[in-house]
């Protein structure tokens, strides 16, 4: 079965944007570091490069190596329109789920009005795919779907927010999760891979 793997960076005190949807308040280190923690991640997980970005990023003929859908929030949604992209990962199979979002949108941007664990449980029993399906936020997305995440890759960055939107906004359900693998990158980022518990499945 298909997994749903939440990819996203957070701070320290657990933020993945500031208060009005910030992300630069993530440090990079400096330009070699930046360039070269960048080609790291980018050569881990090139489909998660948007779209505009990917030929800047040397991954515009990359294959997709772990996903082949992904799945988002109104929100983190809204901030690609904003800069006038309607189909931010088109070399992707893209949800978006939202009450208010009109359908016609983009074409290739399937808009979800209804219950998104219903979705992903479809998508997880999905045949004739290998790949999984990446979550790439919001934090109030990734609480509604918190019982279908299987697997987390968190990139830790070292500040602390004060405030935010969370990693994961919802009631109090505590989770458990293994660490799988951790590496410490130059730049003071920590990347973790955890899946989750057995006796949680």
């Amino acid at each position: 079965m298909r997994k749903l793997v939440y990819y996203i960076g957070t701070s320290l005190d657990g933020r993945i944007a500031g208060p009005a949807g910030e992300f630069d308040l993530f440090p990079q280190g400096d330009e070699q570091q930046a360039a070269a923690y960048a080609s790291w991640m980018n050569a881990l997980y090139p489909e998660t490069v948007p779209t505009a970005f990917r030929a800047a990023a040397g991954v515009a003929h990359a294959p997709n190596r772990r996903f082949d859908t992904v799945l988002m929030g109104h929100a983190t949604y809204r901030l690609t329109l904003g800069n006038g992209i309607t189909s931010p990962y088109a070399h992707l199979r893209q949800y978006v789920v939202s009450r208010t979002l009109t359908p016609d949108t983009d074409p290739a941007v399937t808009v979800v009005p209804g219950d998104p664990r219903t979705l992903v449980r479809e998508l997880k029993n999905e045949t004739g795919t290998g790949s999984d399906i990446w979550l790439c936020g919001g934090g109030r997305l990734a609480g509604a779907l918190l019982p279908e995440i299987d697997e987390l890759l968190i990139k830790t960055y070292p500040v602390v927010a004060g405030s935010g939107i969370a990693v994961v906004e919802g009631a109090f359900d505590p989770t458990v999760f293994d660490v799988a693998e951790r590496t410490a990158y130059p730049n003071g980022v920590t990347f973790t891979r955890l899946t989750r518990r057995a006796s949680d499945l």
